[in-house]
Parts: C-alpha cells; sequence; structure tokens
C-alpha cells in the first residue's frame, strides 16, 4: 500500500520548471518510493559496487530515459556537478530526480550550488493526514481564507492515548503500514539503525561514536520544544552521563545529526516591533519525528499518560512536524516567537504574501486552552500596534485531542487529527 504524499505536487511543479529536483530527508521517509512514481529510469546507490563503480565514472550515472532517478547521489558527489554540467551543456526541464538521506561526505565536491537548475525539496516522515489518521475537516488554508468552512465536530473517538501512540510510533511508512502491536518495535529497530556507521561510506559518520551521538540526542529530547542554550544542553549532557564534552566536539556531532536529518530546530520569528522589546532568536529544540525524541529516552506511550507536563512538551514537537509540511504546502514557513517581556508564541505559520497566523499548541482542557488563547491574543495586540506585519489571518489554539469550534472570542480550537493543509 502506499500513502500519497503532500510533496507529489510540488516534485511535480518543480520537474517542469527546474533540470532536476533533489529530494532529502531522513532515511525511510519514502523518498525514493515516492519520486519512483514520476522517473522514466534510475538507480540506486545501494551497494558497494554501485557506489565504486558511480564514482570511477559518475557520467555514467547520468545515462537513461528521463527522468533518471538517483537514489542516494551523495555516496558518489561528483554526480552532482555532473548532472549541472549536462545541464549547463543541454537544459532540458525534469530530467533529473536525485535524493539523498544525508549531505555529501565531502561537501568540496559540491563545485556549484545548482541554483536555477537544481531545485531542492526537503521530504519529512508522514502527517496525520497523510497517513489518514486525520479526519481533515479543518484546512489550515481556509483558515487562512477566513474559516468559511469551519466545522463544528466533537471528534469524541480520538483519546490522549491514541495520541501518546502516534507520537511513539512516529511516521516512517514502514512502522504506519505495520499492525500496531508491531509498529512501536519497529519504529525502535529505525531508531537503532541510526547509528551503524562501521561501514558508512561517509568517512566523517565512520569516526563518530554512536554512544556519544545518543547522548546527545538523550539532552537533546530532553530539552525538546524549548529555547535550551546549547551551553545548558552541554551541561545536560556532562551531567548526565559523568564525562567531558566541549563545544567544539558537540558541534561537531550535532553538524552530523543534521547531516542525517535527525534534527530540525526552529527558528524564530522577528517582526519588526517598533519598541524597545527585544525579540530572542535562539531556536527552539525540535526532531525531524518525535518517536527519535522517544526512543532516546525510552519513552512509551505509558510513560507519556503518565508524565502530562513531559506529554505536552513532545506532543509540541509533534504537532510542528505536521504544521512545517502543512505550512510547505502553502508556500509558508513555521517559526517560534519569544521576547525578553515574557510574551511567546508556540508556531507562527507565515506565507509568503505576508499573511501570518499564530498557533498555540496544547494537550487540551479549558485552563490551557484559555492560556493559549490569551497569550496569542496579547501577541496579536502587539503585533498590530507596534510593528509593521498586517493583523493575523487566524489565532489557533491545537489541541491533541477534544472538538473543533470557535472561541466567541474569535480564537479557533483545534485537535490536530482533524487538520490538514
Amino acid at each position: 500500500m502506499y500513502y500519497q504524499r503532500l510533496i507529489e505536487e510540488e516534485i511535480a511543479l518543480k520537474l517542469k520548471s527546474s533540470g532536476a529536483v533533489v529530494v532529502a530527508g531522513p532515511k525511510f521517509c519514502g523518498k525514493t518510493t515516492t519520486c519512483m512514481l514520476y522517473q522514466k529510469s534510475f538507480v540506486k546507490l545501494n551497494t558497494k559496487q554501485a557506489i565504486a563503480m558511480a564514482r570511477m565514472n559518475p557520467k555514467a550515472v547520468l545515462i537513461g530515459e528521463n527522468p533518471r532517478l538517483i537514489g542516494e547521489w551523495q555516496k558518489a558527489p561528483d554526480i552532482w556537478n555532473q548532472v549541472k554540467d549536462d545541464l549547463d551543456f543541454n537544459y532540458q526541464f525534469g530530467k533529473y530526480i536525485l535524493t539523498g538521506s544525508s549531505t555529501p561526505a565531502d561537501k568540496t565536491e559540491i563545485h556549484h550550488s545548482g541554483a536555477g537548475r537544481i531545485a531542492p525539496l526537503k521530504m519529512r516522515p508522514l502527517t496525520l493526514w497523510e497517513s489518514k489518521e486525520s479526519k481533515g475537516t479543518v484546512s489550515l488554508e481556509d483558515l487562512f481564507d477566513g474559516g468559511k468552512n469551519f466545522p463544528w465536530d466533537m471528534n469524541a473517538d480520538f483519546t490522549l492515548e491514541d495520541v501518546a501512540f502516534l507520537l511513539c510510533r512516529g511516521g516512517w511508512p514502514i512502522a504506519v503500514l505495520s499492525p500496531k502491536e508491531i509498529a512501536l518495535e519497529i519504529t525502535k529497530n529505525y531508531y537503532n539503525g541510526l547509528f551503524v556507521f562501521e561501514d558508512s561510506e561517509n568517512e566523517r559518520f565512520r569516526n563518530k561514536k554512536p554512544e556519544v551521538m545518543r547522548m546527545i540526542l538523550r539532552s537533546y529530547a530532553r530539552n525538546i520544544s524549548s529555547e535550551a542554550a546549547v551551553s545548558t544542553i552541554i551541561s545536560d549532557i556532562r551531567q548526565s552521563n559523568e564525562r567531558t564534552m566541549d563545544t567544539k566536539t558537540y558541534g561537531d556531532y550535532m553538524e552530523a545529526l543534521k547531516d542525517i536529518y535527525i534534527i530540525e530546530d526552529m527558528e524564530a520569528w522577528n517582526p519588526n516591533i517598533r519598541s524597545k522589546t527585544s525579540i530572542r532568536s535562539t531556536p527552539t529544540r525540535h526532531f525531524v519525528d518525535t518517536s527519535i525524541a522517544c526512543r532516546c529516552l525510552g519513552v512509551n506511550p505509558n510513560d507519556l499518560m503518565n508524565d502530562l507536563e513531559s506529554f505536552g512538551l513532545f506532543f509540541e514537537d509533534f504537532a510542528v512536524r505536521d504544521l512545517r509540511v502543512y505550512a510547505e504546502c502553502l508556500g509558508g514557513v513555521v517559526k517560534h516567537y519569544r521576547d525578553n517581556a515574557g510574551l511567546e508564541c508556540d508556531a507562527v505559520v507565515h506565507l509568503e504574501d505576508g499573511r501570518w497566523g499564530g498557533i498555540e499548541i496544547k494537550l487540551g482542557g479549558d485552563d490551557l486552552i484559555d492560556d493559549g488563547a490569551k497569550s496569542l491574543k496579547t501577541l496579536r495586540d502587539k503585533i498590530v500596534e507596534k510593528s509593521d506585519e498586517k493583523a493575523p489571518s487566524f489565532l489557533l489554539v491545537l489541541t491533541a485531542v477534544g472538538g473543533a469550534y470557535r472561541r466567541e472570542d474569535g480564537v479557533y480550537v483545534v485537535p490536530i487529527n482533524l487538520l490538514k493543509p
């Protein structure tokens, strides 16, 4: 069974407007499977022999009917330059599709950014809408257009236990396709396989100690959905593991984790506020999929149910994963806001045309929803009064459970399993 992906429309568009498309993202998120829909010939660099041959003669890898799909191209980095040179000589739309689950071992081999020739796309694990676990009765696009089709939905058949399971399982297609009783074990196996670098063709990864990577990820998971400073994370590593860790070592390992698309911090939103208010620029700490954070700490659904405070932070990370994919479908980005006055917003969806919406992410319950709505209204008033930004198109409290409705103050309340782009 194949789950249709939201990125498909973007891949099709890029193939009509660019010479090549490169689709990057974490292992096993479905990149090659999706890109196979568009190829007329393909090669996968997934064996030592294929990699060795591609490195000896990267130009030969390009031979085949177009669009030509080249899977894990980064294992023979000069392929990038060959694609660029071929497009310089004979430019045609949609000639190549490249997929990769890490950046090249030697980035110096990439002699050209590919601008104007190679269009980059990022692919993430399945969202709830893609895995058919969201009803999709609330559209993010409709909220930007005034919420004309906003429903009233009790959503009584979706529980916190359901959310806890989905969060721990993650959006990995192979886990989503599996029976519930073994899906968590599949995600566990996926996590364990992330750190097998002994035979990696990338020397930088072979030099990385798996136990150090796990230590860093555990500290990252303990600081999930927060603005924890690098110094805070390093201090946590030292205290939790009784070992030294300097900033250079930390930075080197973090670069590797970002290179394999595991860590994905969220940038701060910086509207031009005409006051003495200082906007904080520290990113919030996030994973490409919350299931990785769960595995880092050995967290299972029952653990989340027994610690609702931690559950709330993990749920925020989970919601950001889906919001990022949905926002990109609308040509937007997701950022967070926090200033030195203590005002914050978990997620700001900002579109290219300047429209924006503020989102607070809560597990649910009247008190948490009221707190989220109050914070959002304060942010709206501050932005409208003291910046050049437009008024928000919507304010939304995104919950784990509960119903969908519009409050008397105009703030929307929507559970995550009703949301779609």
